[in-house]
């Protein structure tokens, strides 16, 4: 395997930096819709953030009358409940997005997948996408540094990773689990790599907080019980500032890391025409559209960011070793409890 299959080092800023020129150019894959219909229902598991998934969800089931039976958890958590149903011979899900290119890269190589290249897939930039059409991109997660600006002022807050370990911010730290989501893993795996668990034993001599997820992460720093999340995703920061809670968003000096989102159809799936039409539903303008709502970039180029934020072409994005990641996956997320336990 080549490419994206072989979860080769994708430099994610030369990648991201060409964010406005589309994929490669396919005919589109077509969708029975009247079987679709006969299906009647669609099984998705998802990580995307439920408000938005639910309003995808709803949008779906209001345009193609078919149902969405919706299963919505942290991409680590989501991998892991597909892999055991995977592993006792069980196939529940149609539809899988996760937070987790490298996994998806791996299962789309053991033949998890059906290939399906949906209409708009030429919108959605190559790197967005399995070669082989067997994932593309639902949205794209940018993991940053933010906080409230009423416990920390924006000219203190931390512009790099490095800052984090300042004795200035100990006991105002929180940050999310990688055994629970797989941006978060991503994200450990790449640091601790490239900058060694000292930086992370620094972090937890700083007292900072383990959450489960970035849904946690968020609610620490909105109720005030930690003024700032040391690394989390930034849909969830943009949403709670357009609400109006006092936040300031990070993109931090020395790189910010932006993570796929891919969807897949599921193999031998209850309901696969109708996994088609949510699949193929999911990158429609439509659909995209949705995302920049909730705080999230959308995978397709012609979707505008999240209003106040900037394009990833602007962003200094830093590196994802794939193959590290799922190699090390589980020697990351055991090291990781270690250092915080």
């Amino acid at each position: 395997m080549n490419g994206m299959n072989r979860r080769s080092i994708i430099i994610a800023a030369a990648a991201f930096g060409l964010a406005a020129i589309g994929g490669p150019s396919f005919a589109a894959d077509s969708v029975d819709m009247a079987a679709a219909k006969k299906d009647g229902r669609v099984v998705w598991y998802t990580s995307t953030p439920i408000k938005t998934a639910q309003k995808i969800a709803n949008a779906f089931e209001a345009k193609h009358g078919v149902k969405v039976e919706l299963f919505r958890s942290g991409g680590t958590a989501i991998l892991r409940r597909f892999m055991q149903e995977k592993s006792a011979g069980q196939v529940a899900a149609d539809v899988l997005t996760t937070s987790d290119p490298a996994a998806m890269s791996e299962m789309a190589a053991q033949g998890t997948f059906v290939p399906f290249r949906p209409a708009g897939i030429d919108k959605i930039p190559a790197a967005l996408q399995d070669p082989k059409g067997l994932w593309i991109a639902q949205r794209v997660n940018a993991i940053t540094i933010y906080g409230r600006t009423d416990m920390v002022p924006e000219n203190q807050m931390p512009q790099t990773w490095s800052a984090l370990t300042d004795a200035k911010y100990k006991g105002k730290l929180v940050m999310t689990d990688p055994s629970f989501t797989s941006l978060q893993l991503g994200v450990v795996s790449m640091m601790s790599k490239e900058r060694g668990w000292g930086f992370y034993e620094k972090l937890r001599a700083n007292d900072t907080m383990v959450v489960q997820g970035n849904q946690q992460a968020l609610d620490m720093v909105k109720r005030g019980e930690r003024a700032i999340a040391a690394g989390a995703s930034v849909a969830y920061a943009i949403k709670a500032r357009g609400e109006g809670h006092p936040i300031a968003i990070v993109y931090p000096k020395d790189g910010t890391f932006v993570i796929a989102s891919p969807t897949a159809i599921v193999k031998g799936s209850p309901h696969p025409n109708a996994a088609k039409l949510l699949a193929a539903y999911m990158v429609s303008p439509e659909a995209q559209k949705i995302l920049p709502e909730g705080g999230d970039y959308a995978a397709r180029t012609d979707i505008a960011p999240p209003a106040g934020s900037p394009p990833l072409g602007e962003m200094k994005i830093l590196p994802l070793d794939f193959d590290y990641i799922v190699s090390n996956s589980a020697q990351v997320k055991k090291k990781f409890n270690e250092v915080f336990q």
